[in-house]
């Protein structure tokens, strides 16, 4: 990961512990993809895609989560909840870092 990349992700995850979620994995990989952050908010796992951009002339970070990247996001955290007896609540955020450093908190990113 890029030094603004990991700038990025540290930010959304200060912002979102400040915001009383508790961190559970950072970063989980496996062989269908990524989550950058996996944390708790209540009974509920909240899988974080951080998405930061220099400038807006592209459009915003939220547009560059597209559907093949929602697919391998999904595919991911069900791999992440293999195995559990039971599934908690489940919801997909995006953490979008402006080119200021300002922080959009998108819960539901998804349309779950």
């Amino acid at each position: 990961m890029t030094g603004r990349g990991a700038a990025a992700e540290e930010t959304a995850l200060r912002f979102l512990l400040g915001q009383g979620l508790q961190l559970r994995a950072r970063n989980y990989r496996c062989r269908l993809g990524e989550i950058d952050l996996i944390l708790e908010h209540g009974d509920t796992i909240v899988f974080v895609e951080v998405r930061q951009r220099r400038s807006l002339a592209y459009g915003g970070a939220a547009e560059s989560i597209d559907a093949r990247k929602r697919s391998r996001l999904v595919a991911t955290a069900r791999h992440f909840l293999a195995g559990r007896r039971c599934t908690p609540p489940c919801r997909f955020d995006a953490i979008l870092v402006g080119p200021g450093g300002e922080v959009q908190w998108i819960r539901g990113a998804f349309g779950e």
